[in-house]
């Protein structure tokens, strides 16, 4: 089992941030699946004002990169995603095109 932690930002508006929500209540039938075919076993989203934490348990053969291929040849994914970006806002670190950023684990309690 994998334990992955990313983050994103939100266009810091409250009506978007609001709207980002709902759809997060209602996630599209295609996009849950195409996240548990891809190893996925649980994926949470936590929000604070305009800033997205996502944590992500995945089994041990799963990929980003292989996702994300599977992903760009998926036209409802690629929907998805694009409707998303109205929302979203990378953050100042990123690349070009590039939205949710994995994080650096600092601390662990044992």
């Amino acid at each position: 089992m994998q334990k992955f932690c990313l983050a994103l930002d939100l266009k810091n508006d409250p009506d978007l941030i609001a709207e980002y929500i709902e759809f997060h209540k209602n996630v599209w039938p295609e996009i849950q699946k195409s996240i548990l075919d891809s190893g996925i076993i649980s994926l949470e989203i936590y929000n604070v004002a305009d800033r997205l934490f996502m944590i992500i348990e995945a089994s041990s053969d799963f990929s980003f990169e292989e996702k994300a291929k599977r992903d760009a040849e998926n036209p409802k994914i690629q929907e998805w995603e694009t409707l998303m970006w109205q929302f979203q806002k990378a953050l100042p670190e990123a690349r070009t095109g590039e939205k949710w950023l994995l994080m650096d684990k600092i601390f662990e309690l044992k």
